[in-house]
């Protein structure tokens, strides 16, 4: 892949790492590493580019500068396409990104990918009936703590006050959320439960916030911008699931991070990726 490599940047100016100074590196790296970045797409105030367009400017390479979320509707726009996807960190937990290329900084991916050292890869996803989760995906009342790790995220202390009392009573009094095909964990379920696509399966973990030392290690959790570190049991790996909410009402989602709301039986599955994304790890 060395020489100039015709590229298509999109970005996010909402997400997390997408502040001016973050841009102007991408930029630059982008030049020192011989990128041709032809074309730019500023989301949200422009549509992601088509496959059709792609190839009517001659492009067969998208680097997406932006947070999961954002990542997850170009694949998905770009499903079928012959090109490949550069994931770049410009969100805020960028999980797809270290999935794809483990803890490198995004100078040195764009410095292996100019020297060739990048494969195409399709990763395995969560396909889901609201859409496919690239990065993971939570389900439960308990995804109501994701809004306050966003409040923390944008300094919102009303929304971070009112978020984190919303989120006590909805772990403690909200429906639970149960792996019901196959049975993993509790009967009586979890207020959330986490879902990572694996090459090999699905990782389950169970989240829970019981007692006053639990809540405790969850707020911890969340003063370091992540409550995935809260108090949690691994549940197994397997290769599809279905969840379902304990009293047969619909459930919150959080989809790469995006909300989404699922009937009270959901079935999962792994499946390929259906666009090429390049990999260093």
């Amino acid at each position: 892949m060395g020489g100039k490599r015709a590229t298509w940047l999109v970005r996010n100016r909402f997400s997390g790492s997408n502040d001016e100074a973050a841009l102007t590196t991408l930029e630059r790296s982008c030049g020192e590493h011989g990128f041709d970045v032809r074309r730019k797409t500023a989301l949200p105030d422009e549509e992601t580019p088509t496959p059709a367009e792609l190839a009517a400017a001659g492009i067969d390479l998208v680097a997406v500068f932006a947070g999961d979320g954002t990542i997850n509707r170009l694949i998905a726009r770009l499903a079928g396409w012959n090109g490949a996807v550069l994931v770049l960190p410009g969100g805020t937990m960028n999980l797809l990104y270290h999935r794809l290329h483990g803890s490198r900084a995004m100078t040195d991916v764009l410095a292996a990918v100019a020297r060739g050292e990048a494969r195409r890869y399709r990763p395995k996803v969560i396909r889901t009936p609201q859409g496919d989760a690239y990065a993971g995906l939570l389900a439960g009342p308990g995804v109501s703590w994701a809004r306050v790790r966003e409040a923390m995220r944008v300094y919102d202390l009303a929304e971070l006050a009112q978020g984190t009392v919303a989120a006590i009573d909805e772990t403690l009094n909200g429906e639970q959320v149960v792996c019901s095909d196959p049975p993993l964990g509790r009967r009586e379920g979890y207020p959330l439960l986490s879902l990572t696509p694996r090459d090999d399966g699905i990782e389950v973990e169970a989240y829970h916030a019981e007692t006053a030392a639990e809540y405790l290690e969850q707020s911890w959790a969340l003063l370091k911008r992540d409550f995935r570190e809260g108090p949690h049991d691994l549940l197994g790996t397997v290769p599809a699931l279905t969840l379902a909410s304990t009293q047969g009402n619909r459930f919150g989602l959080l989809i790469d991070g995006e909300q989404a709301e699922a009937p009270p039986r959901v079935e999962l599955r792994l499946a390929d990726c259906e666009v090429d994304l390049l990999a260093t790890e």
